[in-house]
């Protein structure tokens, strides 16, 4: 029984109807990525709480330790953003950017937690949230420039020729940025969740034999920890190149790259 708990590394990533719900023939059940979704929706408003006043939503004069955290990941989003879209149109779009870090971190974060379950090692959910800011950008670009959003697919000055070996390129490319970003996101959480679930399922096998093969499992317990740091600085590090990459593509919309 011991050894069919760590079975398969991928049986984290399952996700499993906790409360069936059926109307009209569509699923509607309550999930475990459902529940995680509420607590993360939760779990931001409460902290949104905590940094502000009870009274008038403000920050405080006098920042509390959760306010500081907050004020130091606010000061970096904002460095970031005005370093790619410069301070006029940073802070449009400031919050649409803000936010989708803040959830992203949430998101992968909570994986690392015990028992929980991580959204963004799915790739459709990572894929969902790419394809939506990636039309929202699309959009914003063409209200904005009109037909010359097509310029994007054929660089001034180019001869026909080269056009037709040019604009296939570009196509493809700007379409698969939505799929590339969301793969990095899903692939990076994905390939880390399984190493730690191996490493621990093989300590596992270890720590239930006898003799010295008891004492072995300690080491592949030891090289958990580092493992464990170490994806903490994943989840952070792809929160912010999830982001980065987002201000990239809105600044080739906003000014035609």
């Amino acid at each position: 029984m011991t050894t069919n708990f760590f079975y398969s590394p991928l049986e984290q990533f399952e996700i499993l109807p906790l409360i069936p719900l059926y109307l009209g023939g569509i699923d509607f059940s309550i999930t475990n990525e459902t529940i995680i979704l509420i607590v993360i929706f939760f779990t931001v408003q409460t902290f949104f709480l905590f940094c502000t006043n009870e009274k008038d939503s403000t920050l405080s004069f006098i920042p509390s330790r959760i306010q500081v955290i907050f004020e130091g990941i606010y000061k970096v989003i904002v460095g970031l953003i005005v370093d790619n879209l410069g301070q006029k149109d940073g802070q449009k779009f400031f919050p649409i950017i803000f936010s989708v870090f803040f959830v992203i971190v949430c998101l992968n974060l909570i994986g690392l937690v015990p028992y929980s379950f991580t959204l963004t090692s799915h790739l459709i959910v990572t894929f969902a949230l790419a394809l939506f800011i990636f039309i929202a950008f699309n959009i914003i670009c063409i209200r904005t420039h009109g037909l010359a959003f097509f310029s994007l697919f054929l660089p001034s000055g180019t001869s026909f020729a080269l056009a037709l070996l040019l604009v296939p390129i570009e196509v493809i490319s700007y379409v698969f940025k939505p799929v590339s970003l969301s793969i990095r996101l899903f692939a990076n959480m994905m390939a880390g969740h399984t190493l730690l679930k191996v490493i621990a399922g093989f300590a596992w096998t270890l720590g239930a034999c006898s003799g010295i093969l008891f004492f072995i499992h300690y080491v592949p317990l030891l090289i958990l920890f580092p493992l464990f740091g170490l994806e903490l600085g994943v989840a952070l590090i792809q929160s912010f190149v999830f982001v980065i990459l987002l201000c990239i593509y809105l600044n080739d919309a906003i000014n035609l790259h």
